[in-house]
């Protein structure tokens, strides 16, 4: 029995014995396999690894402020032409379409009536002129027998008033003449304007009236561009006009555009969409532009010097406001804000970053302020990442075993 006992106890020993040895050994081969942890990239367990960017550099450069609006081509002069008397057309001088200059005729109306009426004032005009020396005769004869006391002074102002009165006639009589001559002018129509007419529906034997429109006529060349400005580039378009400004215009086929001069800012802004109406000249003898046409303007209201520049697609438009993020030579990360001045395609002029300093381009959602970064070479466009090969800007962050 006591044999038992102790082969029992003897053999608890020994398991025991050989568990404490078991786990020794585990912990033993443990430490001996056991590495420092790493994350990806070679950083410690626990910091996040450098981010992939694209670098580009600030620059600075003048950059002209431009307005880019549509436009609506107009004449600076359109006359409706209308006859002042109710008549018979008697001949038609042009046809639609047709160029005309200034004071060139258009339409003959039936005269033949105000051509007697004209006969007849001047008749009365030359009887009545007649009447008037026969009585300045009278009267300087009349002057003479005073003087040698043959007749009363009486009877010389009773020929000095007839006298007076027939000059009155005369007057009058001159003046039925210019009467009659405007009344025949109204038979011709001439052009008050150059430019060049539009349809003619009006032929020889039509009867026009004053309500009838015989012929419009549109001035082509100079011409007008008028197009709105937003309310917020008002006092820059104010100065431009003052200093005639250029505008250009773009016009569907052509390669160059077109420059004229501003020349006109309305005096009030429309309030239900913030815009002034604007206008430019433009020379206009090849007939580029036609009257209510719609052509695209741009004029440059003012210019920011020495304004610094950074891609658009740095920007990152957050809750608090547009901000990026600058890298310095030992690649950290810095977010920035910054206040956009304008956008201009691709690129926009801010403050709050120097020139030369590099910004982050792509690759911003997974920078995290003052983390490090590294430059994709590959993905950077040309001319945009702003590193010298063996610069500090250009050393490579990456470890050994990322390079392997």
């Amino acid at each position: 029995m006591k044999k038992k006992l102790v082969l029992g106890l003897a053999g608890v020993l020994i398991v025991a014995v050989a568990g404490w040895w078991w786990n020794g050994a585990g912990d033993r081969m443990s430490a001996k396999n056991a590495k420092p942890a790493t994350a990806a990239g070679g950083a410690p367990a626990g910091s996040a690894p450098p981010a992939l960017v694209t670098l580009a550099t600030a620059e600075r450069q003048d950059v002209p402020v431009t307005v880019q609006v549509n436009g609506s081509v107009v004449s600076l002069n359109s006359v409706d032409l209308r006859p002042q008397v109710t008549n018979t057309v008697a001949a038609v001088h042009v046809k639609e379409g047709q160029f005309v200059k200034e004071g060139q005729l258009l339409f003959t109306l039936d005269d033949r009536n105000d051509q007697a009426n004209l006969a007849r004032a001047r008749a009365q005009q030359k009887r009545d002129e007649a009447t008037m020396a026969d009585l300045e005769r009278q009267y300087k004869r009349s002057q003479e027998l005073l003087a040698q006391n043959f007749i009363s002074r009486s009877a010389t102002d009773a020929t000095l008033s007839q006298l007076e009165a027939q000059r009155a006639a005369v007057a009058a009589d001159r003046a039925a003449v210019q009467s009659a001559q405007v009344a025949l002018g109204y038979a011709t129509l001439r052009a008050p304007i150059a430019g060049r007419i539009g349809a003619v529906n009006i032929y020889p034997g039509t009867l026009v009236q004053p309500t009838l429109s015989l012929v419009t006529i549109t001035q082509l060349d100079p011409i007008a561009v008028s197009f709105p400005v937003p309310e917020a580039n008002l006092q820059d378009l104010l100065a431009a006009a003052r200093s005639r400004s250029k505008v250009e215009a773009l016009v569907s086929g052509r390669k160059e555009p077109l420059t004229g001069v501003l020349n006109f800012v309305d005096n009030t802004v429309d309030p239900q969409i913030g815009t002034v109406r604007a206008k430019a000249v433009f020379d206009n003898a090849d007939q580029s532009l036609w009257p209510g046409q719609f052509v695209g303007t741009r004029i440059t209201v003012r210019t920011l010097s020495g304004a610094t520049v950074v891609p658009a697609a740095a920007l990152m438009m957050l809750s608090d406001g547009a901000s990026l993020y600058v890298v310095d030579e030992a690649k950290d990360a810095k977010r920035r804000k910054v206040q956009v001045l304008y956008n201009f395609g691709t690129k926009v002029a801010v403050s709050g970053v120097e020139p030369g300093e590099q910004v982050v381009i792509e690759g911003s959602q997974n920078v995290r302020p003052g983390g490090k970064v590294r430059v994709d070479k590959k993905a950077a466009p040309a001319g945009t990442t702003g590193v010298a090969p063996g610069s500090a800007a250009s050393t490579d962050t990456q470890t050994p075993r990322e390079r392997a």
